[in-house]
This record gives C-alpha cells, sequence and structure tokens, in this order.
C-alpha cells in the first residue's frame, strides 16, 4: 500500500520552483523533504514529554543535604558514628542521646565544645567528627530517613543555642592558614579526599547548621524561630572585629584559584557560600514577585467614557493572565479568584500589558515633532502643539503605559548627587545585609568573579581537560584509584555528579547576586555584571550550552541508595553494572534544569537593554545553540531563551526570520512587547552602529563615580569643610606628648630665635 505521506503519492512530482517535473527529476521530492525535515529541526520539534519541574530557591531539604557527600565520603559516616559513641560512652553511661533530657544534651554538648580545645590535631579531629554525627542527626539511633532529617534538624539548633558555629568558625580560620597543609598538597601530584578531612569535617558541620536553621516550617516554635533571626544577623553582620562570613568564604574560593590551596574542597565551599548568601538575603521567590510585577504609572487618569469602555471582565482577565505570564511557576496571590476554564481558554488580546520606558515616549515625540514641525523639543514630553490629534492620542496611551524602575529612579538620584554634592548634603546610605556584603565584595570582586567562572568552566561538561585548567575534583577522589569496572563506574557517576553539583551552586550563587544587588542599587548590579561580561561569562555560557541539552538534564548521574540520609539507615545493597546504569527512575535530573534556567536567567541579566552585549550573542551565534534548548519542554525554561532570541531576532537577517516563523510566532506569544517595540524588524540598525568600547567605558565611568563619591572617601577631600578664622584655629587645643613639655625651650631656641627672618621677603610674598 502506498504511503500517503510518500513524495509523489497522489501528487505529480514537482521541481524546486513548484511546476511540474518530468521523468529523470526525482531529486526535488527529496529535496523538498530534506528541506522540511530540516524546517522541523530548526523549530525544535522533537518527541520530549512536558516536564513536571517546579522552580524554587533550592531543592527539597533532603536533596540538598545529600549533595553536600561525595559517595566516596561514605565510609566516613561510620568514623564519625564510632568517634562520637567513644566520647559519649566516656561522659553518659548506660544511656543514648535520643534518651537525654535537653539539659544534658546541652551539658554534653558544652563537654564536646571544652574538648574542642586541645593542641593535638588527632584528637581535635576526633571531637570535631563527634560534633558532625550530632548535626548528621545520630542516624545510628534512628529507624527512618525522616528520623534521621528531623534529629538533624533538632541537634543543629541546640549546637547553635551552645554556640558550635563560632567555635567551628575559628577553627576553620585556624585551618585556612595553615601553612603546613597547603605546602603539603602543593608537593603532591595526585591530590585525593584524604587531604581535605579536616577542613570537609568543619565544613560539613557548618552546612548543615546553615541548611536546617534556614528551613522554616509552620511547626517551628517560638525559641527556633528566634534562633533563626539570630543566626541571620550572625551571618549578615561583622561580629568580634571579623569580616562577615561569606567573605570568608569568598577568599577560600579565590585562594583555591590562584593555586596556593589546592586540597580545599571547593564544592562545599561553594554549597556553603550559596546557603550563607541565601540565608542573609530575602528569598529569590519573594524577589522574582516584586522585580517581575507592574508597576505603572499612570500619569493622566481615565475619563469616565474610557471606563465604560473598558468592560470589567476584560480588566481584571489582563490583570490576572498578567500575573500568570511573569513567572509561570509563581502562584497568584490568594486574594486572587482563580481563571474559569472558559475565560483562560478564549483570552482577548495578548496576556501581558505592555510596558512603555520614558526614552520611548521622548524617542516617539522626537521622530514626530521631526516630521510634523522641523525641530525637537529635547526631553519634553508634555508640550504636544503643533502635533496632529493621532499623536496626541499616541503619546496619551504610550503615558498610560508609562513604567518607571527602581534602576531609573536610582540613576536620576545618582545624576542629582553628582551635580550637587554641596547642597544636596551626603547620601545616608542604610546598613544592610546587601550593602555589607556589597561593601566587603567591592575591592576584591574582579578577582571574586574570575575565579567563580574559572571553576565554572573546569564544571561545564563541554569542557576539555587541559593541563593549565584547575583541579576541582580534590574532595571526589579517592587514595586509592578504582581497579574493577563497577568501581570505576562508580567514581564516573560521582565525578559527573560533583561536576554538576557545582555548576549548581555556581549559577544559583552569580544569579542570587545579581539579584540583590540590582534591589539594593542598580550600579552595584552593573558592577558586578561588567565583570562578569568582561570575564567572558557570556560566551562561558553559550559554551555550556552547546550540548545536547535535552541529554544534560535528563541525565541520571545519581546512586539512590548511596544517598544521605538513605545510606545511614539501610544496608547497601551489592551494586552491579545494571543498577548503576539504570538510575533512578526519575523524569529529569532537577538539579540540572536549574542549573540551566540560572545560567539563561544570569545570560538575560547580562544583556538586557545592552545593545554591545545584544551584538556579541549574534557575534558568537548563539541562535543555534538557544534554539536546541526549546527541544526541553519546560515553560520557565523556554520562556528565557526565547527572550534571549527576542532581543537579536532583527539582527539575524530576513531570511532567518523567514525560517524560523514558529519560533517568531513563540516570541510573539510568549514574551512581553513594548508598545513600540520593533523587535521582529530592523528599522534601526543602520543609525545604530556597535561601539562595545564606548558603551562599556561610559557605563564604567558611571560605576566608578559612584564606588568612588559612596565608598571612597579620603579626609583631605576637596568638599571637606575648611575653618578660615585666625582665632578659631589658634583657639584650638592640642594635644602634645608629654616630652614636649620639656623639650620645649630647646624647640623655641633651634626653630624660632636661631632661625633669620627676612620681614621684607615676607611681607612681599604674601
Amino acid at each position: 500500500m502506498e504511503d500517503p505521506a510518500a513524495p509523489g503519492a497522489g501528487n505529480p512530482p514537482t521541481n524546486g520552483n513548484g511546476n511540474g517535473g518530468g521523468k529523470g527529476k526525482p531529486a526535488a521530492p527529496k529535496g523538498r523533504e530534506a528541506f522540511r525535515s530540516q524546517r522541523r529541526e530548526s523549530e525544535g520539534s522533537v518527541d520530549c514529554p512536558t516536564l513536571e519541574f517546579e522552580y524554587g530557591d533550592a531543592d527539597g531539604h533532603a536533596a540538598e543535604l545529600s549533595e553536600l557527600y561525595s559517595y566516596t565520603e561514605n565510609p566516613e559516616f561510620t568514623t564519625n558514628r564510632r568517634c562520637f559513641e567513644e566520647d559519649f560512652k566516656t561522659q553518659v553511661q548506660g544511656e543514648e542521646w535520643l534518651e537525654l533530657e535537653e539539659d544534658a544534651q546541652k551539658a554534653y554538648v558544652m563537654g564536646l565544645l571544652d574538648r574542642l580545645e586541645v593542641v593535638s590535631r588527632e584528637r581535635r579531629l576526633k571531637v570535631a567528627r563527634a560534633v558532625l554525627y550530632l548535626a548528621q542527626g545520630t542516624f545510628g539511633e534512628c529507624d527512618s530517613e525522616v528520623d534521621v532529617l528531623h534529629w538533624s534538624r533538632y541537634n543543629c539548633f541546640l549546637l547553635y543555642q551552645m554556640g558550635t558555629f563560632s567555635a567551628f568558625l575559628e577553627l576553620l580560620h585556624m585551618e585556612i592558614d595553615n601553612s603546613q597543609a597547603c605546602s603539603s598538597a602543593l608537593r603532591k601530584p595526585a591530590i585525593s579526599i584524604a587531604d581535605s578531612t579536616e577542613l570537609r569535617v568543619l565544613l560539613s558541620v557548618l552546612y548543615l547548621m546553615v541548611e536546617n536553621i534556614r528551613l522554616e516550617r509552620e511547626t517551628d516554635s517560638c525559641g527556633w524561630r528566634t534562633a533563626r533571626e539570630t543566626f541571620r544577623t550572625e551571618l549578615s553582620f561583622s561580629t568580634h572585629n571579623q569580616e562577615p562570613f561569606a567573605l570568608l568564604l569568598f577568599s577560600m574560593v579565590t585562594k583555591f584559584c590562584s593555586g596556593l590551596a589546592p586540597h580545599f574542597p571547593i564544592k562545599k565551599v561553594l554549597l556553603l557560600l550559596w546557603k550563607v548568601v541565601m540565608q542573609l538575603l530575602t528569598k529569590q521567590d519573594s524577589l522574582d514577585i516584586y522585580n517581575e510585577r507592574d508597576l505603572f504609572k499612570t500619569e493622566e487618569p481615565a475619563t469616565e467614557e474610557e471606563e465604560e469602555s473598558a468592560s470589567d471582565g476584560e480588566r481584571t482577565l489582563d490583570g490576572e493572565l498578567d500575573l500568570l505570564e511573569q513567572d509561570p511557576l509563581v502562584p497568584p496571590p490568594p486574594s486572587q479568584a482563580p481563571l474559569s476554564a472558559e475565560r483562560v481558554a478564549f483570552p482577548k488580546g495578548l496576556p501581558w500589558a505592555p510596558k512603555v520606558r520614558q526614552k520611548d515616549i521622548e524617542h516617539f515625540l522626537e521622530m514626530s515633532r521631526n516630521k510634523f514641525i522641523g525641530f525637537t523639543l529635547g526631553q519634553d514630553t508634555d508640550t504636544l502643539v503643533g502635533l496632529p490629534r493621532p499623536i496626541h492620542e499616541s503619546v496619551k496611551t504610550l503615558k498610560q503605559h508609562k513604567y518607571v524602575s527602581i534602576a531609573d529612579v536610582q540613576i536620576k538620584n545618582e545624576e542629582e548627587l553628582e551635580k550637587c554634592p554641596m547642597s544636596l548634603g551626603e547620601e545616608v546610605v542604610p546598613e544592610t545585609p546587601c550593602e555589607i556584603l556589597y561593601q566587603g565584595m567591592l575591592y576584591s570582586l574582579p578577582q571574586y568573579m574570575i575565579a567563580l567562572l574559572k571553576i565554572l568552566l573546569a564544571a561545564a561538561p563541554t569542557s576539555k581537560a587541559k593541563t593549565d585548567s584547575i583541579n576541582i575534583l580534590a574532595d571526589v577522589l579517592p587514595e586509592e584509584m578504582p581497579i574493577t569496572v563497577l568501581q570505576s563506574m562508580k567514581l564516573g557517576i560521582d565525578v559527573n555528579r560533583h561536576k554538576e553539583i557545582i555548576v549548581k551552586s555556581i549559577s544559583a550563587l552569580l544569579l542570587l547576586l545579581l539579584k540583590h544587588f540590582k534591589l539594593n542599587h542598580i550600579y552595584q548590579f552593573e558592577y558586578v555584571s561588567q565583570h562578569l561580561v568582561f570575564a567572558n561569562c557570556i560566551p562561558l555560557i553559550l559554551k555550556f550550552f552547546n550540548q545536547n541539552i535535552l541529554s544534560y538534564i535528563t541525565a541520571k548521574n545519581g546512586i539512590s541508595v548511596l544517598d544521605y540520609p538513605c545510606c545511614t539507615i539501610q544496608d547497601l545493597p551489592e551494586l552491579t553494572t545494571e543498577s548503576l546504569e539504570a538510575g533512578d527512575n526519575n523524569q529529569f535530573c532537577w538539579r540540572n534544569l536549574f542549573s540551566c534556567i540560572n545560567l539563561l536567567r544570569l545570560l538575560n541579566k547580562l544583556t538586557k537593554w545592552k545593545h554591545s552585549r545584544t551584538m556579541m550573542l549574534v557575534v558568537f551565534k548563539s541562535a543555534p545553540i538557544l534554539k536546541r534548548a526549546l527541544k526541553v519542554k519546560q515553560a520557565m525554561l523556554q520562556l528565557y531563551v526565547l527572550k534571549l532570541l527576542k532581543i537579536q531576532t532583527k539582527y539575524l537577517g530576513r531570511q532567518w526570520r523567514k525560517s524560523n516563523m514558529k519560533t517568531m510566532s513563540a516570541i510573539y506569544q510568549k514574551v512581553r512587547h513594548r508598545m513600540n517595540d520593533d523587535w521582529a524588524y530592523g528599522n534601526d540598525i543602520d543609525a545604530r552602529p556597535w561601539d562595545f568600547q564606548a558603551e562599556e567605558c561610559t557605563l564604567r565611568a558611571n560605576i566608578e563615580a559612584f564606588n568612588s563619591r559612596r565608598y571612597d572617601r579620603p579626609q583631605d577631600s576637596e568638599f571637606s569643610p575648611v575653618d578660615n578664622c585666625l582665632q578659631s584655629v589658634l583657639g584650638q587645643r592640642l594635644d602634645l606628648p608629654e616630652d614636649f613639655h620639656y623639650s620645649y625651650e630647646l624647640w623655641l631656641e633651634r626653630e624660632v630665635f636661631s632661625q633669620p627672618i627676612c620681614w621684607e621677603e615676607l611681607l612681599q610674598n604674601h
């Protein structure tokens, strides 16, 4: 039976021009099918199920704890338990930890902290392992994974209340400054997990405390809630004349990348740094809702006729759909009633309200004035004399959708402060956790960004091993390399999982920093962004996506029976090559999809409203790379891919737009547009040449002026007040040293009486 879809089935063959072809021209239908196949491939149509993924600040609590440990570390769970039980039996007779009263538990923890202050490094490590066993949930006395997680959280709050965090922070300072460990690691040809034992124990205790205290639950007692707020304050602000904890971890990252401390367990450092910054600062979900909501300012109130012409149903629908479109995974406010199926299925118009910037209104009026009256009025948007009535209506509509962002307000305030530094006075900067973090990072921020991107490059699956690249596997490689196929497969999974977790932590950390700095001040955000761009962050992210993203997202680099807390409760089954290859039954890898979305959001933030950086996307040929990511059927990931394609569409040429109409339609349907947005055309390309250097230099000058004005305050500033009154100056009391009184007469004789003074010359000069 003839296939109806095959060439020539019921249809005459045609040549490339669509005309009928005779015998001897069978290649034309094949060429047409090849073109259709290529077209389907370019549009990203592939059999991939829709992924049920919920984006959030982090993964589930158990998953975030399990990713702290590599599978190579699993034997150390038993070591930690043994160290605790040996110490516990010497202090408590005939009882277990879970049987003790709270006061007895506190007394035992106090004893542990006292025993930490010993000279012997080996004894101190055993006590630290006992504390780690408590933080891990005393799994030897638990029957289920739920019990382990419960007691881990309980013990972490108890440890914090007894001062364990401060004690371990001091030990971490000592271990970082341990030059002997650094020099020993530098002399070794191959570094293994044994070289970072002490650091891994300390960082694990600190991470478990941060992660468990960070987790909020409705059943938490008032004491736990108070402890959480105190802990946040302790992490945010400098205590005991020490820098904030996040800056210490940043210094560990730079020290590791410089090659001075290759034994640092960098995965644990990055995970802890990410969670500490998250604990300083506001939740990412809250920032998403705050940054993405529409704060339109209607300059002219609507008339009664206009209000009557717009039905209540349409206005409500626009608002509800706008909230849903901003972030597909942020639920609408509880006060909103759910939409009916009929109204969702047949919306009127696009599901968002368009935004208009002040610059858009100015540009529109400049063009209109040049066309109708022959001259312009600069930034004046109120004078409409001489313009026809339709232009009046257009300006009114534009102003109704005018959107003034926080960044615009901050830039305007900064310009005023630069113009009038004396009359406006000194700016009062609130000491928020974000502000303190920026002040601490300011002078070393370029090194921090370069270090993070170096590690991200080394962990990217598309990166090839090079001799000059940094070794990020020091805290996953065992002392003895595997000798069997099964051991090699297990280590291979562990290494891939290790790299995925590093990518996850760095992508989340960078996104979190950009979001908070942008909310705190736009030039803080621009400072971080510019150093990321200068460190080649844009091509690095594109290189990351230049792979089979679908395979990366569905990769199964995990062994569920070896994950914490499962491995502490159950007897480990015998692993086989089949069980290792099978992996878990999940549809996708949560951390990999989370990382991809973070990197896309990061790329969006770096390129938004930056013409030169958008042209970098074009020059690096990002369009085919990004389009391949559309094969992943996940709404949030596709939204940010389409945003990146939208900003460069006008520069890709008419042929590209013609060949990718499905992508163009998706952009039109899913991505918000400006009122007078010409994203699908190339009208202003000739008027805007690509001058990367000039644009970035102007931005850099503004950033440096901001940093200099706010953070560089020398004592001899030209704007500092000067006392010109002779009596006031001579009447000031000066504190002189005690020995001056004894040598005063000698000073007068040497410096005053014995020095000849030519009064005529002195009067002439003055």
